[in-house]
């Protein structure tokens, strides 16, 4: 498949903080995004789980289902108990014919948290490494086997959020276990983007862009905030409007190959980042971006 553009309904409201967009009903997300020019939206807390009652609404806006965040402490349950959780989630994405499943470890997490800075973040144990590498294998295994490709989310505030981190994990898990590829988290983490990029090419299934406000981010850090904070205070806006050098981006995955979504996830104070404003901004960067660099984008 070519490449698709997607979006994330964190434009409109925020998950981690409900009271962001609160207000806001699902269809005004999905009739602007599609407005915007979007193929598609990942989860968020407003779509219907049941694919009976999603499927029309998003048909309605000739939009497609791209994947949802999955929610994951297989580092303190079994593999069984896992898959049991994720019975539910799992259905939904095959019957609305996703490719992903996006894997993030909330065992021990702070990114939920607004009163807990970034610093006290409870990094991966160490001799954990191997254990939790088999557990990760034998689960993506079983979602293979349910047609989906399971993409591992670093992120801030979580145990696999540096550069380090994400080495480790890909070398103790095998092939089977993919990488969602997080630009602004990445960054934030003070990673090598381009380097993640080259060394882990083959396991990258699926790709959140979001850019960084290189003050604001210089702010946080200085200041000690949580992660919620730094969302509040503007860390994060739409890929071209901030630092991160997209170009380079662009063109490793034009030379890897890459096919699949490029979700645009960008989460702001709706009441302030405009959201119709910023997912239209966002969109036309990515398509700027893209034929600069030669990218094969699938326009809708």
């Amino acid at each position: 498949m070519a490449i698709e553009i997607g979006i994330n309904p964190l434009t409109w409201t925020n998950d981690d903080m409900p009271s962001l967009g609160g207000k806001t009903p699902l269809e005004v997300c999905l009739k602007e995004g599609s407005e915007s020019g979007y193929a598609g939206f990942e989860l968020g807390n407003k779509f219907p789980r049941e694919a009976s009652k999603l499927k029309p609404i998003l048909d309605k806006f000739n939009l497609k289902l791209v994947s949802g965040w999955y929610s994951g402490f297989l580092l303190n349950r079994s593999v069984d108990e896992e898959i049991e959780n994720a019975k539910r989630h799992i259905e939904l994405l095959r019957t609305m014919g996703c490719k992903v499943f996006i894997f993030c470890e909330l065992s021990y997490c702070i990114h939920g948290s607004i009163s807990t800075p970034l610093r006290n973040r409870v990094p991966f144990q160490k001799n954990r490494w191997i254990e939790y590498g088999k557990k990760l294998n034998e689960f993506s295994m079983f979602l293979k086997e349910q047609g989906l490709q399971l993409v591992y989310h670093h992120h801030m505030g979580t145990i696999i959020q540096n550069e380090n981190e994400i080495n480790k994990l890909m070398q103790n898990t095998s092939d089977e276990v993919g990488l969602l590829f997080d630009t602004g988290h990445a960054y934030f983490a003070g990673a090598d983007l381009s380097r993640i990029l080259v060394n882990w090419k083959h396991r990258i299934h699926h790709v959140h862009c979001k850019d960084i406000r290189k003050d604001v981010l210089d702010y946080v850090k200085n200041s000690n905030l949580s992660f919620l904070n730094a969302v509040l205070k503007g860390v994060f806006t739409v890929p071209g409007d901030g630092i991160i050098d997209y170009s380079s981006i662009f063109k490793l995955l034009n030379d890897n190959d890459y096919e699949g979504w490029l979700v645009i996830e960008a989460e702001q104070d709706p009441s302030i980042a405009e959201p119709l404003i910023y997912a239209r901004m966002g969109y036309e960067n990515i398509l700027k971006l893209a034929k600069e660099t030669n990218l094969n984008i699938n326009q809708i």
